[in-house]
């Protein structure tokens, strides 16, 4: 892959741009549409909801946080628009959420969930070093990682 992958922040500027990103027909059962992501994150502000983009271009969306409920960040949302799959952005933009999410000095765990006939998340996901629990979560499997310190 010779572009940059960053993640960056939805703004006045861009955020239309988010919400016009889309899956695959196929993929639509899988992941919420950017816009129910950010009227989420307006109301449950411990979703960080990013833009990601490949150098100036936006491909796709990724939004994490770190739960209310246990202390472990959650990567809530990850969709690439369909024109830009295949690339290796998904992958690209999922090392560089877990990056930044392990500088946080108080990242003991990371967890994921996907739906279960989501093949390609769940080989993405355990390539990654995610690890499946057993547990399910809105029908979702849950897959989680220990950050080492």
């Amino acid at each position: 892959m010779n572009v940059t992958i960053t993640l960056r922040d939805i703004t006045r500027a861009n955020w239309r741009e988010c919400i016009s990103l889309e899956t695959t027909p196929e993929q639509h059962h899988f992941v919420a549409p950017n816009a129910i992501s950010l009227a989420q994150a307006a109301y449950e502000t411990e979703w960080m909801p990013r833009a990601i983009y490949a150098d100036e271009v936006m491909v796709g969306f990724v939004m994490y946080g770190l739960s209310r409920e246990e202390p472990v960040y959650w990567i809530m949302r990850l969709m690439v628009d369909a024109q830009h799959q295949g690339k290796g952005y998904g992958r690209a933009a999922m090392e560089e959420v877990l990056r930044g999410l392990k500088r946080q000095p108080d990242c003991a765990q990371l967890a994921i969930s996907y739906e279960p006939e989501n093949g390609g998340a769940r080989a993405l996901y355990l390539s990654l070093g995610f690890r499946e629990t057993g547990e399910v979560l809105y029908g979702e499997t849950v897959a989680r990682m220990p950050v080492s310190r």
